[in-house]
Order: C-alpha cells, then structure tokens, then sequence
C-alpha cells in the first residue's frame, strides 16, 4: 500500500525506495516457491487496491450493478497479484545475492508489468514507471527505453538500498550507483527539456469541448438531445472563426451519428469556412440490417455535414464494450455495464488519418492511450500528432482519471508527439512531444479550450526500435545479477532468520 502512494496522482517516488526493499528482504526470507509467490502476490494485491479502486465506481451509476462492486474492489486486485506473485516466485528461482539481487527483483518485476500489459488484451495500468509523469525529467527516458524499460531502472534502484543489510561497503556502492543513475537519467531530461518549448503547427488552433455530464445523464432518453445542443452551443463560442477543428469526447455524440444525418448537419453548421469536428459517436451497420453490428468510433465531419472518415476503437473493454464468454456467462445475470445490449465490434487496429487542414492524427479512444507501443500503425505513416477521446465520467472525481491522463502524457513523451486529449469530464487537455501540459480542464469542469497543436519531434529511439531497451535492460540485468556471492547468502535482514 505504501508503494501505491507512488502513482499518479501522489508521485511520491521517495516511497519506493522503503517499499521495495521490504519485499526484497521477504522473498529473501521466504522458505520456498509457495511463499514467494504468496509474498509477491499480497504485494501486489496491496498495491492495487488503493490505486485501482476507482474501478468499482464505474458500478455505482446503476443500482443493479451495485452487487458487483466487492469484487471489482478485491477481484481485480487479486487477479492482477497473480502477476506481482509469480515475479516473488521467478526471484526466488534466481536466488542471487549481494547486489545481484536487487536487480534480479528488477528483471522479474519488469517482466511482470510487460506480460500484465500483454496477457487476456492487458491491463498495464499503473506500472511502477508512471510515478516520474510528475518528475518530467526523469520521464524523458521512456523515449528511449519505453515505460516498461523505466519500471525495470526504477525497482533497481529503490531496491539497491536493501544491500546496506549486509557488507556496508558493498551496500553503500550499490546505493550509490542507484542515486547516480537516476541523476544521470535527470540531468538528460532536465537538457533534453531546456530547448525552446514554443514550436506550434502553423494555422491550427483546436477547440476542445468538455461538457461534464454525469454519466446517469448521458445516455437519458429524455435528455440526449438536450446534451447534444449543449455542446453545439458550447462548440459554438464567440473565437469559432478562428478554429481549425472542434473535438469531442469519446461517445460525445448520445446516438448513432451515422445513423442520423441531420446531427451530422447540425455538426457541420457551427463550423467556420474549412473547418472540421472530430467527434466520438457509436456507428453502426446500416439501419434495419442483420445482423446487426456497432463500433465505438471517432467521425471526421466537415462544414457541409459530410462525414470524410471514422476510426474504430479496436481495444474493447472487457465487460464495459463486451462480455467475454458471454454464452457462458449470461447464466449467472452477468452483462455489460454500458449502454445497449449489443456487444460492440473491434476496428483494424491503429491507423493513421489524413484530414483537410490538419496533420495526419492517430486516434485513441479512451484506455487505447494505456498500451505502450500500440498507438501508431506500424505499416502506415508517421502521424503528426495523437488525438484520445475519453469518457472518464464513469469514475467521478476519483483518482482513476488523474492517472488515465498521466498514463496518455506518457505516450507522447515515448513516440515524441504532441496528445490533444477530450474527455467528457476530465481532464481534457493538450500536451507537447515532451509531456508538459500545454492547457488543460480540470477535472469536474465543463469548459471549452482552444489551444494550438504543438509540433512533432523526430522519431524517438523508443518509437524506432520500440521495446528492444526494455529488453536490453532484462538481459544485462540477468547477466550483471550473476555477479555476486552464492545464492546461500543472499542478503537478507538478521529477522529473517528468525523462526
């Protein structure tokens, strides 16, 4: 629990240098594979539940979900420390001592936030890596090495300080190379941040629209039409002339838009001369077909109401957009918690999209943005910036949209990207190449912010060569954790030996 401090919101990172040589010094102790893996596993499961409790808010918006709320309060958590538990039972496999076995717990720590982020579609939410989104310098290393690659640095070196349990010489080094490493790392990004933070695109002034209705209201028969007209009126705002484009949240639009060419109008009226609204809206097959099929998806619409492209969201929500196994599960009264009772269809994947009067954008929806390495088309061209739309108002005033937000900053910084983000409740906001908060809406806000586009860097190593640090690190982490004393002893605090 005390780790959890750590992530967004708190970026208490001075914590991490306590917590993890406690869990050091247990798996040191733990007797065999079973209590390492029970050890790691109550780590984990005491780092998730305060840093991911927001989740069960979502359960709240209907009294019939409300029975489900212990489990996602405790399930998730539990199901998320078999992962932190198997990485307690690999160091206890590896066994290796002096300084060797920080960096061992370094290895299997890393390589559990990588298989958590890739296993059943991934949940890699609050990886250790996120507590420098509020030390920017330190961040800049994920345009190198990648999110999953800062993790690994970051255990090593809060873990290091575990060695002064034994030779204090030894101790003391390790220490120290652990605090020079991470100096190193700032002192980069504090050089890589000095340079001028002024380069805008040319011409393109956004308009970011963030209305802040309850998710109890949003998708009310009697009031999607009122919540429609209020963000075109808000859209609309006196300095509309000046707009290059309108941007809405994810399921900004409370129907089918493409279902609905008079909205596609009314979107298209509030428009100046060559502007464009990039809105979130479901789509679906044409009306009255079989079967039918739905996408959550992002519209392109121009000044004549013309929709010119879409992107559909191709990382579903388990249980929020689909129900897994459904056949198996509608049984026990189990479905998903959004509305409508079609499971919506995945797109293709990341594409990049050419748009009249603006770079080409590679957009997100919604938790698309927490998937390291997964926001561009591999096959397609460079896009000039990342668009995410969200709808966090599921999760109300809790952590669970500060650290949505922070997760997104962290793929601009890793691709080198300027992030426009519009979230129907916060934050909303625009974000450089190098993470800084160029403007943003509170969360729990309704406004609008008009903004212009930051530019893009130049391809970043991360963005070239994606997780070949991370994996790097792994390996010199396993070769230079050889070095040491015999695994018999492995440094571990004198209670350790106790009965």
């Amino acid at each position: 629990m005390l780790a959890s401090l750590s992530v967004p919101p708190l970026y208490a990172a001075p914590v991490l240098w306590l917590a993890f040589p406690g869990l050091f010094w247990l798996l040191a102790g733990a007797r065999g594979g079973w209590s390492a893996f029970l050890t790691g596993w109550a780590f984990g499961f005491g780092f998730f539940v305060p840093g991911l409790y927001w989740v069960s808010w979502a359960l709240t918006v209907e009294p019939r979900f409300f029975w489900m709320i212990p489990f996602a309060m405790a399930g998730l958590p539990a199901l998320l420390g078999i992962f932190t538990g198997l990485a307690g039972l690999a160091f206890h496999w590896l066994r290796r001592a002096g300084w060797g076995g920080p960096l061992a717990l370094a290895v299997v720590w890393g390589l559990a936030e990588w298989l958590r982020g890739h296993v059943l579609t991934g949940f890699p939410w609050n990886l250790i890596g996120y507590t420098w989104v509020g030390w920017l310098p330190v961040l800049q290393g994920v345009s190198v090495i990648g999110i999953y690659g800062l993790s690994v640095l970051t255990v090593a070196a809060a873990t290091l300080p575990a060695t002064l349990a034994g030779p204090r010489r030894q101790g003391w080094a390790a220490t120290a190379a652990g605090i020079a490493l991470f100096a190193a790392i700032a002192g980069w990004g504090a050089w890589r941040l000095s340079g001028d933070d002024s380069a805008m695109v040319p011409g393109v002034t956004l308009r970011l629209v963030q209305p802040n209705i309850s998710q109890a209201d949003k998708w009310s028969g009697d009031k999607r039409i009122e919540n429609f007209n209020k963000q075109l009126a808000m859209s609309a705002a006196p300095g509309i002339e000046r707009v290059s484009a309108v941007i809405w949240s994810e399921t900004a639009v409370p129907f089918t838009l493409s279902w609905e060419p008079e909205a596609q109008k009314a979107l298209g009226a509030i428009l100046p001369q060559g502007a464009l609204a990039l809105v979130g809206a479901t789509r679906a097959t044409p009306y009255g077909t079989e079967p039918l099929e739905a996408w959550n998806s992002v519209y392109a619409v121009d000044r004549a109401g013309t929709i010119l492209a879409t992107y559909d969201k191709a990382h579903l929500v388990p249980f929020g957009e689909y129900v897994p196994l459904r056949s198996l599960l509608a049984p026990f009264g189990i479905e998903k918690i959004t509305a409508g009772s079609v499971d919506f269809s995945p797109g293709p994947g990341p594409r990049t999209i050419d748009l009249p009067g603006l770079p080409p954008v590679s957009p997100l929806i919604c938790y698309e943005a927490i998937f390291p390495g997964a926001v561009l088309d591999p096959a397609g061209a460079r896009p000039g910036w990342l668009l995410n739309v969200t709808n966090d108002g599921w999760y109300g005033l809790t952590t669970g949209p500060h650290q949505h937000f922070a997760i997104a900053r962290t793929r601009a910084v890793e691709e080198g990207l300027p992030l426009v983000r519009a979230a129907n409740t916060g934050i909303s906001g625009v974000v450089d190449s190098y993470g800084r908060v160029k403007g943003e809406i509170a969360l729990g806000e309704a406004g609008i912010l008009d903004a212009a586009l930051p530019a893009a860097l130049a391809e970043t190593p991360y963005a070239r060569w994606g997780e070949a640090g991370f994996w790097l690190l792994l390996l010199l982490g396993l070769l230079a954790g050889r070095i040491g004393r015999p695994a018999a002893s492995i440094v571990r605090p004198a209670t350790a030996r106790l009965p």
